[in-house]
C-alpha cells in the first residue's frame, strides 16, 4: 500500500461536485469542486459546471479524520467470550466507519493490560494482521492507520510495543494509566462502580486488586513510561497523553513532547494543554449526550472556553459528525467551518498529515455529502480520493 501522500492510480477517481454550501477551512461558499486522479484541482466559487453532480441543498464537507476509535473491538468480540473472524470483523467495522463519513481512521489497538478481564488486547496481533490483509485486497473504504494505546503500569509493555513497532506501521501512540486513585479514576469510586458492573468481585477482592495495581504502578510505571516515550520519539510517532487531570500531568506532557491531550478530565488540565500548544481531544459522544458518561468535564464547556481542538468518536462512529455539527453554534468555535475543523483539519495536522483535512486545491479528494434532517446531519455519500466508498 502507498504511504501517506503517495496515491496508487487504481485507488483514485475524478469527478465534479456542485454544492450551495461547500465548507472550506475558514468559510462556506457555493461552487464547484473538481477532483482529478484523487486530488482536488479546482474550487470555483459561484460557478456550477454543467457536468457537475448537483448536491441540491446538501452540504459538502471534507472527509472526517478519526484518531481514537475503540469500535473495532466490538466487531471482533461482540459478546463476552465470543470472537468473530478477525478479517470479517475488519471489513464490517470499515463499512460502518465509512458510512459515518470517516475517510481516515486510526484503529485503536492496545498493548499492555489493566487487569480488565474482558480485555481483548490478546487479539492485538490477530486484528493487526487482519487489517494488513484487508489493506492488501484494496477493498477497504477508509484509509486505515494504527493508534497504539499503551497501558503504562503493565509488565512487559515496552517490550510488547517494541516488538509491535518492528512489524507494523504506527502513526500515533497514547500513554495510558488507569491506576486507581489518579487521572480518570482520581475518584476511586468511579472505578469500583465500573468493576462492580463488569465483574463479580467482592469489595474485599476489589481492595486487593486495587492495592496490587497501585504497587505495580509505583514499581514499574515511570521506567515503562520513559521506555515508551523513547520508542515513539525514535520512530517519529506522534504522542498522546490520556486523562490528564492536573497541571503537573500537562507539565509531564510538555517534557515528553506530547502533541495531543486525549480526554482531559478537568478544565484546569485542558486549559494548560491548550496554552502549551497541545491539541485537546474530547469525545464526540460527550457532545452528543450533553456531558461525560463518567462524570468528567463536559466537552461543550471546553468548546465554550475556546480550548477544544479535536473530537473523536471514541465508541460511537456516527457521533463524530453529529458532535461537530452540534458545536457550530458555540461562539468560540467559529461557526460550522470551525466546528468541522475539529474532525478534519486539526486531527490531520496533529498527526502530521498535511495532505488532507480540508477542501483545498492540492489536497486529497476525501469528501462527504451531508443532508440535514432537522438539525441532525445525515451522511448521504462519501468519496475517498475521488472514488465513492459509501
Amino acid at each position: 500500500m502507498p504511504e501517506t501522500g503517495q496515491i496508487a492510480p487504481e485507488e483514485t477517481g475524478s469527478l465534479a461536485l456542485f454544492s450551495r454550501r461547500v465548507v472550506l477551512a475558514d468559510r462556506e461558499v457555493a461552487g464547484t469542486v473538481t477532483i482529478e486522479d484523487g486530488i482536488i484541482t479546482a474550487i470555483e466559487a459561484d460557478s456550477q459546471h454543467p457536468g457537475a453532480l448537483d448536491l441540491g441543498e446538501d452540504i459538502l464537507i471534507p472527509g472526517l479524520v478519526e484518531l481514537h476509535t475503540d469500535h473495532l473491538e466490538p466487531h471482533y468480540a461482540p459478546r463476552p467470550k465470543v470472537y468473530w473472524d478477525p478479517l470479517s470483523a475488519v471489513f464490517a467495522y470499515d463499512a460502518q466507519i465509512a458510512a459515518s463519513g470517516i475517510t481516515t481512521v486510526f484503529d485503536s489497538l492496545r498493548v499492555g493490560r489493566d487487569d480488565d478481564r474482558f480485555s481483548v488486547s490478546n487479539a492485538l496481533l490477530d486484528l493487526s494482521e487482519a487489517i494488513e490483509a484487508a489493506k492488501r485486497t484494496g477493498l477497504l473504504r477508509a484509509d486505515h492507520h494504527t493508534h497504539l494505546r499503551c497501558e503504562i503500569p503493565s509488565r512487559g509493555v515496552v517490550e510488547e510495543a517494541e516488538s509491535y513497532l518492528a512489524r507494523f506501521d504506527v502513526r500515533l501512540m497514547s500513554l495510558m494509566d488507569h491506576t486507581p486513585g489518579q487521572r480518570q479514576f482520581r475518584d476511586e469510586e468511579k472505578l469500583r462502580t465500573y468493576y462492580r458492573g463488569k465483574t463479580g468481585l467482592s469489595e474485599a477482592d476489589l481492595d486487593a486488586l486495587f492495592d496490587s495495581r497501585r504497587a505495580r504502578a509505583a514499581e514499574i510505571g515511570e521506567p515503562n513510561k520513559r521506555g515508551l516515550v523513547a520508542l515513539a520519539h525514535k520512530g517519529g510517532i506522534a504522542l498522546a497523553s490520556h486523562d490528564d487531570t492536573i497541571e503537573d500531568h500537562v507539565a509531564e506532557s510538555v517534557a515528553d513532547r506530547v502533541s495531543i491531550a486525549e480526554f482531559p478530565t478537568t478544565v484546569e488540565a485542558a486549559r494548560a494543554s491548550h496554552a502549551a500548544g497541545i491539541a485537546v481531544l474530547m469525545g464526540a459522544p460527550n457532545v452528543v449526550r450533553g456531558g461525560s458518561h463518567s462524570g468528567n468535564v463536559s466537552a461543550v464547556e471546553l468548546a465554550e472556553a475556546g480550548v477544544l481542538d479535536i473530537l473523536s468518536s471514541d465508541y460511537v462512529p456516527i457521533s463524530l459528525i453529529q458532535g461537530a455539527f452540534g458545536l457550530q453554534d458555540v461562539p468560540a468555535m467559529g461557526g460550522l467551518p470551525g466546528a468541522i475543523q475539529t474532525v478534519t483539519l486539526k486531527p490531520a495536522l496533529a498527526t502530521g498529515m498535511t495532505d488532507r483535512g480540508e477542501i483545498a486545491v492540492g489536497k486529497r479528494g476525501d469528501l462527504v455529502r451531508v443532508a440535514l434532517v432537522g438539525q441532525k446531519p445525515v451522511v448521504r455519500e462519501v468519496w475517498r480520493l475521488g472514488r465513492r466508498v459509501a
